[in-house]
């Protein structure tokens, strides 16, 4: 803990971390490597690129990554990417207007709650909880845990799952350990039991920004103002009332994967309903491939003729 704590400050809590940068970096170098001639193009024609995002310091710094890596690859592009612009309607509707509906759904939906208490209080949860503190705790310490001793911490699974989000936490912070390798958390949770506790995770988001439920569309219907604009930026390059050669979005999981349930991404298609809860044995929803660290979603316009 003191090593990622010194980590962290070492970047600033929230801030975008080596690994980050690294992805973003990639991600920009593969998409001017598979699309030479549009970049090509933009640089002939000098048409600009469009740069948005969100008015978070981490989405602000990944838009200068990813932009900064583009003109590294190509200096021509350099002149023609425009100062970033935020627009927090667009790229942090969870937290803008039009994300009222949704966060009412979260702080006081009791459906919801209850899902989410019957999916974690599982006798399943309660044996990894034990397993997880008890390779690093006496099993009498372990018991003080559980019977509610320490104030800072109201149970064993609470316990376990700040352990948990140690060990997803620590490969996203590699470049700021010593050694430039995350910390081997494995000493301190098994692969059962980490793949346990990123289910009841994945749960979590699966309802509370994914599909959902299969009656109701709150998770996700507040994308629409993010879906209206790709449409709104393809359809004026194509009717010409559109110099830009690119635009680019930059934002976060709590908009990612709403976007992926409403274009109905891989992954992202199916809904549970009341009386089969997500499990990953009948859904493929997993929050490692929809919104993994560096996400990107991509929409690229071909023409043939007057076909786009």
């Amino acid at each position: 803990m003191r090593t990622l704590l010194a980590a962290m400050d070492k970047i600033g809590y929230g801030n975008l971390s080596g690994r980050g940068r690294q992805e973003l970096r990639g991600a920009a170098a593969r998409m001017e490597q598979r699309l030479p001639d549009l970049f090509r193009r933009i640089a002939q024609d000098s048409e600009p690129i469009d740069v948005v995002n969100s008015g978070e310091a981490r989405a602000v710094a990944s838009g200068n990554v990813f932009t900064d890596a583009l003109a590294a690859d190509d200096p021509a592009l350099k002149p023609l990417i425009r100062p970033a612009r935020t627009e927090r309607d667009l790229l942090y509707f969870h937290k803008s207007a039009g994300g009222a509906a949704y966060r009412d759904y979260i702080d006081h939906d009791q459906r919801l709650a209850a899902t989410l208490n019957s999916i974690t209080d599982q006798p399943a949860t309660r044996q990894a909880a034990r397993r997880v503190l008890e390779r690093i705790f006496t099993p009498a310490f372990v018991q003080r845990i559980a019977d509610g001793e320490f104030s800072s911490i109201a149970s064993d699974v609470d316990a376990a799952q700040a352990v948990y989000n140690l060990y997803a936490i620590a490969p996203a912070m590699s470049a700021e350990m010593p050694d430039g390798r995350s910390l081997p958390m494995e000493r301190y949770i098994a692969p059962r039991d980490a793949a346990w506790f990123g289910y009841l995770s994945d749960a979590e988001d699966f309802y509370e920004k994914g599909p959902g439920f299969a009656d109701s569309d709150i998770t996700y219907k507040m994308a629409d103002v993010l879906l209206d604009d790709f449409f709104q930026q393809v359809e004026a390059k194509r009717d010409g009332t559109s110099t830009l050669g690119a635009e680019l979005r930059f934002t976060h999981a709590e908009e990612i994967i709403p976007l992926a349930a409403l274009m109905g991404l891989p992954g992202s298609t199916e809904a549970a309903t009341p009386d089969r809860p997500y499990t990953y044995e009948d859904n493929t929803w997993r929050g490692a491939s929809v919104a993994p660290m560096a996400a990107n979603i991509q929409w690229d316009v071909f023409r043939k003729g007057d076909t786009y």
